[in-house]
């Protein structure tokens, strides 16, 4: 189990139930970091302290799970990432940053350390879903070695959407 990960600026490590309110704080709850991500906003600290059971059923059945990113030099919450099992070989991931924390490359320099994880747990497959307006997102992606295979025509969700239709996204992956 990797509980925690330094890079350069950053550090990954498991939620922990002190870090609730500055999850729901800082992105959980802020409608402008959430647009893109496949789970509602968070509306209220409980929703978040939810999310914090979800992490530890994660990372109970799996050698790793969700992330929170955390600035090593200031130790502010910055965002999440993580790793979600489909199987041993198989992961998908993703991240999220307050808005304060974007544009500053923190996205790719903990999407590497995912990658570097998933490949030192004998992930083979590890992709992401990426809403297909979401730009930012595919240059992080491409950035860290990720190739876009397909467009899924309304093969996801996307809740805090206003439409709440099934939306397209890339599916984008890279084998380790």
């Amino acid at each position: 189990m990797t509980a925690s990960i330094e890079t350069d600026r950053l550090l990954l490590r498991r939620p922990a139930a002190s870090d609730v309110a500055a999850m729901f704080e800082r992105y959980a709850s802020d409608p402008d970091a959430t647009r893109y991500l496949g789970w509602p906003r968070h509306r209220s600290l409980e929703d978040t302290r939810a999310f914090l059971a979800f992490s530890d059923a994660e990372w109970a059945r799996w050698p790793a799970g969700p992330y929170v990113i955390v600035d090593r030099g200031t130790s502010r919450l910055l965002g999440g990432t993580g790793l979600a099992f489909e199987r041993a070989d198989r992961a998908m991931t993703g991240y999220v940053l307050a808005k304060d924390a974007w544009g500053r490359g923190y996205a790719t320099e903990a999407l590497r350390a995912m990658v570097g994880l998933a490949r030192d747990l004998g992930v083979t497959r590890l992709y992401a879903l990426c809403h297909t307006a979401h730009r930012p997102s595919w240059h992080v992606l491409e950035k860290c070695g990720f190739a876009r295979e397909a467009a899924r025509p309304g093969a996801h969700e996307f809740p805090n959407l206003a439409s709440g239709d099934p939306q397209d996204v890339f599916c984008y992956a890279r084998a380790l």
